[in-house]
């Protein structure tokens, strides 16, 4: 008897692993849509991605001639590649969306002078995925207000489960 066809989900372990966030976009920006996008690899990036060599925090996307480009993404070389089969760290990549995602992303670009942030790199069913948000930056004033409000409420938090534990 035949063991069941292995289909895209049954990949192995790395299914649905985050690599890689960027956890200062959410204070360096004010953030809006977020959504989906394939990242276009050599082999072997993605076998150093499995391995979590990635670094997206100095990482933007821009859309150029129709097409979606991420730069600043390092990753770096994979550790059992020979010198000959690697891949440069810091080249640009390029995403994969669906036309009329680009068009109105570089519309609204154009327009309202927003960033693409990429937020979080990931595999989806085998395959590398990055989270991308539109997001316009904020000035010092505001990040400081930003951290003082989260703080306030962290605060107030605190107090009502302490008082619910006392009371």
């Amino acid at each position: 008897m035949c063991p069941p066809p292995r289909g895209p989900s049954d990949t192995g372990s790395n299914d649905n692993r985050t690599i890689a966030t960027n956890r200062r976009a959410r204070r360096d920006y004010e953030l809006g849509d977020s959504f989906e996008a394939g990242v276009v690899l050599t082999g072997s990036e993605v076998k150093s991605l499995r391995e979590a060599n990635a670094q997206i925090a100095e990482s933007y996307a821009q859309v150029r001639d129709g097409e979606v480009w991420l730069h600043g993404l390092h990753i770096a070389p994979y550790s059992h590649a020979q010198d000959h089969s690697g891949h440069e760290p810091e080249r640009p990549r390029k995403l994969l969306l669906h036309r009329n995602e680009i068009d109105r992303l570089g519309h609204r670009m154009a327009t309202e002078r927003l960033t693409l942030v990429p937020l979080r790199l990931y595999f989806r069913n085998g395959r590398v995925k990055i989270e991308l948000a539109t997001g316009k930056g904020r000035k010092t004033v505001d990040k400081r207000h930003e951290l003082a409000r989260r703080e306030a409420e962290r605060e107030a938090a605190r107090a009502m489960s302490r008082d619910a534990r006392n009371g």
